[in-house]
């Protein structure tokens, strides 16, 4: 279910749209479903994100009318093509397949007409409470908002994830009423109304799992992505990669080190990007969507945009931004540069300062620069492309390089100086 408003984010962007680690919040969920074996795989989205979720079925809540409602929404793309069906809340993103496993398996074992996934949290906050009988039988849950003292002070909660066997579920949904104070259609309700036809219902209790901890507000949303970054950065460890500081270093999902790369603090890895062997990246710096290959170094202070390929033994220094490009073996990037739209050759160094001029500001376009293999630039160099180095050249300090330099040449594009005698620190009038 990802339908809600989300009204306790303050936000533009729907609740179960927000970015964690690289996936929306709901993303997280789906892969758990998908790590199950969950099929079909069924998200039900309000009207305004139905075209926000690629390769995956959809159903539309025409409107925001509660959980009951959200799940009925899905009755056409589900009845009839599985025996039990599996219902889960997209705000709770550190969901794993095996505690869904354990609640499907109990269920299955129990032969139960419904079977609620249960948890104790610490601080119950707003959480629906699970009520049993004397005999520790699921009699109801109640919403926070709408029951009791007494029954407020249960610490077992629901966590909005269930399992029903499918032909009672549609069945009972037909027969959901609005009588809460939200005036919604609650999916809780399917607890009292099976137990009241003689149905066997069920709470599997997940204990204290911070797994089960659902997301409403940034506050929330901040804690999950913490424990997202921590679980992350624990497989990479545990694979073989040296990640000096955990708790300032930030990897996103999709991210693939290899064993021996080294991640020192403060360091971002976003996106598609893949760290090979024996790398080194930060302190301090930003990798989106980019490949560092075996043995190069990035940082500290480095920031690799979109694109950028670092091939083996190659260096992105201090202050350094490339984005679009194409870093050669063992070619260095020192320190202080921009490179945009570009393809460096092997053995090749970048001075201090050197910048590609990418962008034309007449027609919009962007053109790249080609500098070969070999080549020595001078500092505070800048190339304005379409413009090509070839390989073995020299670039003399301080030049603007708007031709191309031939193999071999020593290039020199800049203003010849001129000596004023005995005008040091004279003003013309």
């Amino acid at each position: 279910m990802a339908a809600g408003l989300g009204t306790r984010m303050r936000s533009g962007t729907p609740k179960h749209l927000h970015p964690l680690l690289g996936r929306r919040m709901v993303d997280w969920v789906v892969e758990a479903a998908r790590g199950l074996g969950a099929d079909p795989l069924v998200v039900v989205v309000a009207p305004a994100t139905a075209d926000a979720f690629e390769g995956i079925e959809v159903a539309v809540q025409p409107d925001p009318r509660g959980t009951g409602d959200a799940v009925r929404s899905a009755r056409a793309a589900l009845e009839g093509r599985a025996d039990d069906v599996l219902v889960l809340s997209g705000d709770t993103p550190l969901l794993r397949p095996s505690l869904l496993g354990d609640l499907v398996d109990a269920h299955r074992a129990s032969e139960a007409a419904l079977t609620v996934l249960s948890f104790e949290p610490d601080d119950p906050r707003r959480y629906g409470r699970v009520l049993r009988d004397g005999d520790g039988r699921l009699r109801a849950i109640v919403e926070a908002g709408d029951a009791t003292p007494e029954e407020l002070a249960t610490r077992e909660v629901n966590s909005s994830i269930y399992v029903f066997r499918a032909e009672r579920l549609w069945h009972v949904l037909e027969r959901l009423t609005p009588h809460n104070v939200q005036g919604e259609l609650y999916l809780t309700d399917a607890v009292s109304l099976l137990a009241a036809d003689g149905d066997l219902v069920g709470a599997h209790n997940g204990g204290g799992s911070l797994e089960l901890e659902g997301v409403n507000t940034r506050v929330e949303l901040a804690a999950a992505g913490a424990a997202l970054r921590d679980r992350i950065n624990e497989a990479h460890m545990l694979a073989g990669v040296t990640i000096v500081d955990p708790q300032t270093t930030w990897i996103d999902a999709e991210v693939v080190l290899e064993p021996d790369a080294v991640v020192h603090p403060f360091t971002v890895i976003r996106g598609a990007s893949r760290v090979a062997a024996r790398a080194e990246v930060g302190p301090h710096a930003v990798v989106v969507d980019s490949v560092v290959g075996a043995g190069a170094l990035v940082g500290p202070f480095c920031y690799l945009r979109p694109g950028t390929v670092l091939e083996a033994g190659a260096k992105a220094g201090t202050f350094v931004e490339i984005k679009n490009s194409r870093i050669g073996r063992g070619t260095k990037v020192p320190h202080l540069s921009y490179l945009g739209d570009a393809d460096v050759g092997e053995d090749s160094n970048i001075a201090a300062g050197n910048i590609t001029v990418n962008l034309e500001h007449r027609t919009r376009a962007k053109h790249r620069t080609t500098i070969g293999s070999n080549v020595r630039t001078g500092v505070d160099n800048s190339f304005v492309a379409p413009v090509s180095i070839g390989d073995d050249a020299w670039i003399a300090a301080g030049s603007v390089i708007t031709e191309d330099v031939p193999p071999g040449a020593l290039a020199i594009a800049r203003a010849k100086q001129v000596n004023k005698e005995g005008r040091g620190g004279k003003r013309d009038d």
